[in-house]
């Protein structure tokens, strides 16, 4: 197979991006791009690399790139999107797909003109544990999905010291619940409906935070079946070896699982009641957290970059794509709307207040 080449814009997230591109045999880096020359400066100097630009048109124009990796602040994602797409690029592009519906329609016309892929950056799903725990559901080793429940929890307070986490712009429920929520969404794909509650922490408070940093949700789906999810950034958390930072658990009509996420560690008591856990640790420690302990996580990426790259190569689905992040961000944003109105809230109907089909809540691929 021809190594495929990938440009990556943004370089703060990027910086994953880049150490996964340069550490896979499949993949071959071009440029990488950020309006901070001192930041492509930095990164060329970190990975010794040398083709860097500040100019977003030189990627586009680029004949040897053949996916654009967008790692952009959340605001610019689609016209970042609509831009590669026009200039005949395939994207991946970091979750949350777009901050605002109101250009997907557009979006989604552009992809059935141009025929170029998109994928959406769900990096959790693409985790070690997560992969494990997904093969054995759909080898039907718990049964019948009976419900499910994620949560992220962190001690994100020295997040707070960052002047931009204090704007108006800045929600924890897209920079943080994106990861659970996404969960929820590849298992019960069909959700009718979203109920939450949200407060600001205390620390939240001191620190100025403009919106909530704890937040609990119930889902249901349109089988009746529910899920929740749960937030917390600015307090203290668990010792790993008792609670994991984001965990993903199923219920099952025989049996059930756990997935951790920085634990690296898988938990089952499938259908014939054996019960057992793995852990990766050290195995694969260093194919995930390349930089600062756990602050990036470039094994992921390299994953998911494969994965697509390997699909366009054999002309085969590739999921999460953009419909099915479309249908995320609805959900995202009814969850949005309930902390605001204190009120269960359907997808659908917002979906269709933007004219969007709701095909999109169930526009997903079993990966």
């Amino acid at each position: 197979m021809k190594k495929t080449t990938i440009s990556i814009l943004g370089l703060g997230e990027g910086r994953s991006a880049i150490s996964a591109v340069l550490q896979s045999d499949q993949l071959e880096l071009g440029y990488i791009c950020d309006r901070n020359e001192v930041l492509c400066q930095k990164r060329c100097h970190e990975f010794g690399i040398e083709r860097y630009t500040t100019r977003y048109e030189d990627i586009l124009n680029d004949p040897e790139t053949d996916i654009v990796a967008i790692y952009t602040p959340d605001h610019l994602h689609a016209i970042h999107v609509t831009e590669a797409l026009r200039y005949g690029k395939h994207v991946v592009c970091t979750k949350p797909f777009i901050d605002d519906l109101s250009d997907a329609a557009d979006l989604l016309q552009l992809q059935q003109e141009t025929g170029r892929r998109v994928f959406i950056g769900q990096s959790s799903r693409f985790f070690e544990p997560y992969r494990r725990q997904r093969a054995d559901f759909e080898a039907g080793l718990i049964g019948d999905l009976i419900t499910i429940e994620s949560h992220y929890h962190a001690d994100h307070r020295w997040f707070l010291e960052k002047p931009w986490a204090l704007e108006d712009a800045f929600k924890w429920l897209y920079g943080g619940l994106s990861h659970p929520v996404d969960f929820i969404r590849w298992y019960l794909p069909d959700i009718s409906e979203v109920m939450g509650y949200g407060m600001i922490s205390a620390n939240g408070q001191k620190a100025g935070l403009k919106h909530e940093d704890t937040m609990h949700f119930i889902f249901k789906s349109s089988d009746g079946r529910i899920a929740r999810v749960s937030g917390a950034y600015t307090g203290p958390t668990q010792p790993p070896a008792r609670d994991s930072g984001m965990s993903c658990i199923l219920r099952g009509t025989e049996g059930a699982s756990q997935a951790d996420y920085h634990e690296l560690r898988y938990a089952i008591t499938d259908r014939h009641g054996e019960d057992r856990i793995i852990t990766w640790g050290d195995a694969k420690l260093k194919h995930y957290f390349r930089f600062e302990g756990q602050s990036h996580h470039a094994g992921e990426y390299q994953n998911y970059f494969e994965y697509f790259a390997q699909a366009i190569a054999d002309d085969k689905p590739a999921a999460p794509e953009m419909r099915e992040g479309i249908g995320t961000v609805a959900l995202l944003q009814a969850m949005d709307r309930s902390l605001r109105t204190g009120m269960p809230i359907s997808p659908a109907a917002l979906l269709n207040e933007y004219g969007l089909p709701t095909s999109l809540l169930t526009s997903t691929h079993n990966r």
